[in-house]
This record gives structure tokens, C-alpha cells and sequence, in this order.
């Protein structure tokens, strides 16, 4: 990423979506927002760092920035790097358990299943075709496909209760795959209006009350961006225990299927 030239003035490049930046050895990836008016640093779940820039920043900024921060940011590595995921793979087997809503099932294979590309919770038991089960990606397709649908459905009766004790509009929902994070807000554009919230598929292995804390959250997104002290100030009052419930969320999510299919003899 190096200057330009116009008409002999020497220009510095802004920064753009997808960017890569290093700044003193660490390698941070760019993401640009039209609506961010400041500079922000996230670590990942899998500790890779990535630099939130405000539209038209240049690379100079960022640098000064991150170098501002460079003692926060090595220190959350650290933490990061320490408790990086140590998600499971699964079989598509007689008996694998896969989760919902904390509570535990048993994976059913069978051969009279009416879908074979779906997964069905019948009597207590996953049950899926065992077509769907002898192919890996569609095994897993089917059971992220089951995921997000129960979700969705589970998600929808929580939404409106969070939002009115919130004193937030109520935004659309969307339940799929949203790599390592738990959820999303999009703010509403023209005329629509309405945001979007998203939640990741895998979120809804874990207890309902850590499902509840991650909708509280994205919830008070429609109220405030960012994480400032009045963001957490409106998420204490609605969810006192938030605290316990990141911690927990934090523990228990590196935890999780993510997808992984293993499969071998």
C-alpha cells in the first residue's frame, strides 16, 4: 500500500474494505464503516485482530492508533490466545450428542425419514436420514438447517419481550452462519427503516438464559452503537446479571460444535 501522485502533491492512501494491515508485527484486517465515526479494535474468537476504520481514514491514522492501543491490544491477545476455541467435531452416528438449549439429544439415524435432507427432534431423539448421514456436507447442511429453523422460532417469542423491556424498535431476524460471532445489528436504511438482527446457528446449543443475554445485546445495539459506558448502562438495567452471563457465554461457547464434521474409519 503505497502513496499515489497528483499533479506532483504526494497523496495517502485511505484505507479499504478487506485491507490488510501491519503495524509493528501484528497483522490486523480492515473492516471500513460509513456510519463508524471512530477507530476500534476486536479480538477474535480465533485471536486474529480486526481494525474498525471510519470511511476515508488513511493508513497513518490506523497506525497511530493502533500503536495508541498497543498495550490493550497485547494484552487482550494474550487472554484470547489462551482461551481460543477448542470446538469438538461431530459423527454423523448412531448416538452423537448435539445440543439445544442446553439440553442434550442423541442423533437418530434411520432409514424411513419422509425428508431425507432434513433433521427432525422426535420423542427426545435427532433423527436423521440415513442417506443425509452417509454425505458429510449434507449430513451437516441438514443439521445447521434444523438449527437455524428452531432457532429462529425459538428467538422470534423472545424478541418482542426484550424489546419493549429495552425500550427498542423491534428490528427483523435472521438465524445462520455468522462464523465466530454469537450476533449481529444492521441499523435500518431509508425508507424501511427497521435493522436487522442476527444470530449465529450455533448460539442455540447453549442455555436459553445466554441465548436471552446475546439478544438483550444486539438489542441494545438499536439503541446505541459501539459499546460505550451507556451501552452497558442500558443492557446492567435490563439484564443485571450481564456480567456472569458474558463470563459464562465467553467459557462455555469455546466449547461448541461449530460444524465440523468428522469422518473417517
Amino acid at each position: 500500500m503505497g502513496p499515489g501522485r497528483i499533479a506532483g502533491v504526494v497523496t495517502v492512501p485511505e484505507l479499504a474494505e478487506g485491507d490488510r494491515l501491519t503495524v509493528d508485527g501484528v497483522d490486523l484486517r480492515v473492516r471500513v464503516s460509513a456510519r463508524r465515526r471512530r477507530f476500534a479494535l476486536t479480538i477474535e474468537p480465533d485471536a486474529t485482530v480486526t481494525l474498525h476504520v471510519p470511511d476515508g481514514r488513511p493508513a497513518p491514522d490506523a497506525e497511530e492508533f493502533v500503536r495508541a492501543h498497543r498495550t490493550w491490544l497485547v494484552t487482550k491477545r494474550a487472554i484470547r490466545e489462551r482461551t481460543r476455541p477448542v470446538n469438538p467435531a461431530k459423527r454423523l452416528v448412531e448416538g452423537e450428542v448435539f445440543r439445544y438449549l442446553g439440553r442434550t439429544y442423541r442423533l437418530t439415524v434411520a432409514d424411513d425419514v419422509p425428508s431425507a435432507g432434513r433433521v427432525r427432534l422426535v420423542a427426545g431423539r435427532l433423527v436423521m436420514s440415513r442417506r443425509a448421514a452417509a454425505d458429510p456436507a449434507r449430513g451437516r447442511e441438514a443439521l445447521v438447517d434444523w438449527y437455524s429453523r428452531v432457532g429462529y422460532a425459538w428467538s422470534v417469542g423472545r424478541l418482542q419481550p426484550w424489546a419493549a423491556r429495552m425500550s427498542a424498535a423491534e428490528p427483523a431476524l435472521e438465524v445462520r452462519d455468522l462464523g465466530g460471532r454469537w450476533g449481529t445489528y444492521e441499523p435500518g436504511t431509508g425508507d424501511r427503516g427497521v435493522g436487522l438482527m442476527c444470530l449465529g446457528w450455533p448460539l442455540f446449543q447453549l442455555p436459553m438464559r445466554l441465548v436471552d443475554y446475546v439478544i438483550a445485546h444486539e438489542l441494545a445495539h438499536v439503541r446505541i452503537p459501539g459499546h460505550r459506558g451507556d451501552f452497558w448502562r442500558l443492557l446492567r438495567r435490563a439484564l443485571p446479571e450481564y456480567v456472569a452471563c458474558r463470563a459464562e457465554l465467553d467459557e462455555l461457547g469455546r466449547r461448541l460444535w461449530m460444524g465440523e464434521i468428522w469422518w473417517g474409519g
